[in-house]
């Protein structure tokens, strides 16, 4: 696995995971951002990556509708996706992530069935590219977050994935030890983002390691499913701001360095240890 972190693309920005000592960095090119602009500096940016030996493990698109309300794919959305998964292509980013608008004018089943539509032409397209797709789990103008939705669109969708965050799972008040054990097959990009509730109400994003998240069991559990991308921390707080959030961001990266088995790790066979 790769310790890493979202930031922006402009070198300043690739220079801080790199000072950090990270190991990779995560853009979010959300509906905010030009596409085309993006897609343009793609050679820049990964000028900048290699330079400071910081790969891109992974970028996205939150936020953006992509089915109209007839229930019909928007083409400047479809388009946009494309021009992120050339830029990521370029820069050799492997995964890129996106959701799926739900269409009230539609059933579930049928939303089901636009969702498996688009993303079809998705995974096609980034095929050719060497880029995978995964659904994030986050109900941005998305309604693929969870197991009710991934039973029919991942079935029949094989080569499609998941990007993880425990924190929206709990928002759902779903059983996110549950949904890693059995979905963790699927998981392309996971996100490391801490959540506190309080008398079951929503308190805080707080750094990963400061919260309650069982972070421990969702390691052992990555583990066994031989999960082996990118942990990419997501400073989201509004409390930790300035001072105490770079703190944050720290604490976060000292408490999963131990979590991180070295690639280079050697051992020796002992037939008194299992």
């Amino acid at each position: 696995m790769k310790l890493g972190i979202i930031n922006g693309w402009s070198e300043g920005c690739i220079k801080y995971v790199h000072d950090k000592g990270l190991d990779a960095v995560e853009f979010c090119v959300n509906h905010k951002y030009d596409s085309e602009d993006f897609l343009s500096k793609a050679n820049e940016i990964k000028a900048y990556s290699e330079k400071y030996n910081v790969p891109v493990g992974s970028m996205g698109r939150w936020g953006m509708k992509r089915i109209d309300e007839n229930g019909e794919i928007i083409p400047e959305a479809l388009q946009d996706d494309k021009n992120i998964i050339t830029a990521a292509s370029i820069i050799g980013c492997p995964v890129f992530n996106c959701g799926i608008n739900y269409t009230n004018s539609k059933s579930y089943e049928e939303n089901c069935g636009i969702a498996v539509k688009y993303l079809k032409l998705l995974l096609d397209f980034a095929s050719e590219k060497g880029v995978k797709i995964a659904v994030y789990n986050c109900d941005w103008e998305n309604f693929v977050v969870e197991p009710k939705a991934w039973t029919p669109i991942l079935s029949a969708l094989p080569e499609l994935g998941i990007k993880y965050d425990v924190s929206h799972c709990l928002k759902r008040r779903g059983d996110y030890l549950k949904e890693i054990r059995d979905w963790g097959d699927r998981i392309y990009h996971f996100h490391l983002k801490g959540s506190v509730y309080i008398d079951g109400e929503h308190y805080d994003d707080a750094p990963a390691g400061l919260d309650m998240t069982n972070w421990n069991a969702v390691m052992d559990i990555l583990y066994t499913k031989n999960y082996d991308g990118m942990l990419s921390i997501e400073p989201h707080s509004g409390y930790w701001k300035g001072k105490k959030g770079q703190w944050g961001i720290d604490f976060t990266i000292n408490y999963f360095r131990p979590f991180i088995m070295p690639e280079n790790y050697e051992y020796s066979e002992n037939p008194y240890m299992p």
